[in-house]
């Protein structure tokens, strides 16, 4: 007889923080670009419901503004406030809308059905932060709270791959020499293709990048060209392929514009239009001493890698690479990105006129913690930019991520310096976020 087939999802990490909204009375919002896996997360939330709260099936309700049919019925709030009150007069309902920013005058809408009070939790997602800006974002303020979806962070990525490796790296302390080549490989082609669900789980080099080409070429029409009305779309094409030649390094807008033959506005508007679709994401330098550092020219990072190559053309093994510096030091940016999207702390750079640097800098309250990327050291190397920084700001502790040593440190002048592989970076700054 044959048995049906039982769809295994992969936890996502921000799943128990957005499920614990689902109890709140304001608009749970998921936005992140197109496919990092949104519609499978509200699957995820939907079974959880009925599974952990023993919710009927009846009183959850699904939309997708993808398809004509349920578009239809988001023409008439009366309407459909009228079909939510007769729905939960006994029991609170939960009502899951995919792609909420195609409802015409979204913010309208979904601000006169919260308002009407009826009985019903709403649980909406979108695809571009521009749309929710200018659709959603104003009006529902007070009413909503936004969770950011990203393509998957490299545990996740490592639960697509090997579920029990996952766990043990979650858990353990110690990483035994087997299991750290074996991690140090599935990172390095996480760091080539990216975290987008379906690359990750694709098989072959080539469905890998037929994927990608796939979703970049998606965005391109439906984001930049469609929604955005992007006009010069050479000029937007080569602006991303730059960016993503020169990762990590600061910003010289006058230098893309000429180089792009556009104006200095149009490659800022363009800079924009690509972080609020969710492709690149800028840092700002750290400082107290404006005469000192460097306070003006920001750096660009991709938020996935693989889309970064795309770009790029450019898929060989990491370790054949001769920008597998820059690819690692995006990578830990993810990493530290993601790790503080919804805690309290901010990510900079460090650098100072007489050319002093660190990669990264995570910023808590009044402390500060130096992390240094390096694709490969010989021995407990201690770079002059974190030597400075020690120097300068004596933190409790600094990090040494790279690819060559782990489980080791050294003490400068009270700051601990700990050598960590890339894998462990979330583990081991997560106490200090």
């Amino acid at each position: 007889m044959h048995k049906p087939e039982v769809t295994t999802y992969i936890k996502r990490e921000i799943f128990n923080e957005v499920f614990a909204h689902l109890d709140k009375p304001e608009i749970t919002l998921i936005t992140g670009s197109r496919q990092v896996g949104k519609t499978v997360l509200m699957e995820q939330l939907k079974e959880h419901l009925i599974r952990s709260w023993k919710l009927s099936s009846d009183l959850i309700f699904s939309y997708n503004l993808d398809l004509v049919r349920d578009w239809e019925i988001f023409q008439n709030q009366a309407q459909f406030i009228e079909f939510l009150t007769d729905r939960s007069q006994k029991r609170r309902i939960y009502v899951f809308i995919d792609e909420a920013q195609k409802v015409p005058e979204a913010a309208r809408f979904f601000k006169g059905v919260y308002d009407s009070k009826v009985n019903a939790k709403l649980i909406l997602t979108g695809s571009s932060s521009l749309e929710i800006k200018a659709k959603l974002k104003e009006t529902l303020a007070g009413r909503k709270r936004i969770f950011h979806l990203p393509s998957f962070t490299f545990y996740e990525f490592l639960a697509g791959k090997e579920e029990s490796l996952a766990e043990y790296l979650r858990k353990r302390k110690k990483i035994t020499l087997i299991d750290q080549k074996k991690l140090l490989g599935l990172y390095k082609e996480y760091m080539n293709f990216g975290g987008y669900p379906r690359v990750v789980l694709a098989k072959g080099k080539e469905e890998k990048r037929y994927i990608l080409q796939e979703i970049y070429s998606s965005y391109i029409e439906k984001d930049a060209i469609g929604f955005l009305e992007i006009k010069n779309k050479t000029a937007f094409n080569r602006l991303i392929k730059m960016l993503a030649a020169q990762i990590g390094q600061l910003v010289n807008i006058e230098e893309l514009s000429v180089n792009l033959g556009v104006d200095r506005n149009t490659v800022e508007r363009y800079i924009l239009a690509l972080e609020d679709t969710f492709i690149i994401k800028r840092i700002s330098p750290y400082f107290k001493n404006p005469r000192q550092e460097i306070i003006k020219a920001g750096k660009i990072y991709f938020l996935d890698l693989g889309i970064r190559n795309l770009a790029l053309e450019n898929f060989i093994n990491f370790d054949e690479k001769n920008d597998k510096g820059m690819v690692l030091e995006n990578a830990i940016f993810v990493e530290l990105f993601l790790k503080l999207k919804y805690k309290t702390g901010d990510l900079h750079f460090w650098r100072t006129k007489q050319g002093a640097e660190v990669d990264f800098v995570i910023e808590k309250g009044l402390e500060l913690f130096p992390v240094e990327v390096k694709s490969a050291i010989k021995k407990r190397t201690i770079t002059t930019g974190i030597r400075s920084f020690i120097d300068k700001f004596h933190p409790s502790k600094a990090f040494m991520a790279n690819l060559s040593i782990n489980e080791d440190s050294v003490t400068i002048n009270k700051t601990k310096i700990e050598f960590i592989y890339p894998f462990e970076i979330g583990r081991f700054t997560e106490s200090y976020m």
